[in-house]
C-alpha cells in the first residue's frame, strides 16, 4: 500500500474512493471522502476531529466541484492545509476526465510535498491594484491569466474575487507573484 518511504501524518480529505485508491498507491496515508459536494454534518465532524488530532490536508480535483468542496471544507474547518494539482497533471489520458485519480504517483507525492498551510493573520503585500495592473481582473485574458497563475504558484484555480484572498492565505510574496506574472506575460508575448 503506497510508497512506504512517504508517510503522510495528516488525514487527506478527498472527493471519493477512486482518489483514495490513487493516493494510497502513491503514499502511506489515511483519507476522508466527501463523496461529492453535498457534504453532510457527519463528514464535517469527522474532518474537524481529524484536524484536531493529526491535521488535515484538503486535496480535491482542480475543477469547479473540487474547488467548491475545498471552499466548503476550509470554511467549516478553518486552518486545514491545502494540496493542489494543475488541470494538466490531473487530466485523463484517453478521455476528458479531470481528477486526482488520473494523476501519477510522482505528481501526487510532489503535490503533497508542496502543501500550503494558511496563516489567517497574514496580510498580503499584494493589492487589488496589482491584480488590475497585471490584467487579472476584468479584461478578456483575466481568467486565462488567473488559471496560469494558479498553476504556477500551485494554489488552484479561482475567480477574481477569491484571488487576493488565496494569495494572502498562502502567503505568496510580492516578488514571487510578480515573477510568476512576468513569466505568464512573456509566454503571451511569444504566442
Amino acid at each position: 500500500m503506497g510508497d512506504s518511504s512517504v508517510h503522510i501524518k495528516e488525514v487527506i480529505v478527498v472527493e471519493g474512493k477512486d482518489d483514495t485508491a490513487k493516493i494510497k498507491q502513491a503514499v502511506e496515508a489515511d483519507t476522508i471522502e466527501t463523496n461529492g459536494s453535498a457534504i453532510g454534518d457527519a463528514v464535517i465532524k469527522q474532518i474537524q476531529h481529524a484536524k484536531e488530532k493529526r491535521g488535515v490536508i484538503i486535496f480535491t480535483d482542480p475543477d469547479y466541484p473540487g474547488e467548491r468542496i475545498r471552499h466548503i471544507v476550509s470554511n467549516a474547518v478553518p486552518g486545514c492545509k491545502h494540496a493542489f494539482l494543475t488541470k494538466q497533471e490531473a487530466k485523463a489520458k484517453h478521455n476528458k476526465g479531470i481528477g486526482i485519480e488520473h494523476a501519477s504517483s510522482t505528481t501526487i507525492i510532489a503535490a503533497l510535498a508542496g502543501v500550503y498551510e494558511p496563516k489567517e493573520a497574514y496580510q498580503s503585500p499584494i493589492t487589488k491594484q496589482d491584480l488590475l495592473e497585471f490584467g487579472l481582473l476584468g479584461g478578456k485574458r483575466a481568467r486565462q491569466r488567473r488559471e496560469k497563475l494558479g498553476q504556477l504558484l500551485r494554489i488552484g484555480t479561482m475567480n477574481g474575487k477569491q484571488l487576493l484572498k488565496r494569495l494572502s492565505m498562502f502567503q505568496i510574496s510580492l516578488p514571487t507573484f510578480e515573477k510568476a506574472m512576468y513569466k505568464i506575460l512573456r509566454e503571451e508575448d511569444d504566442e
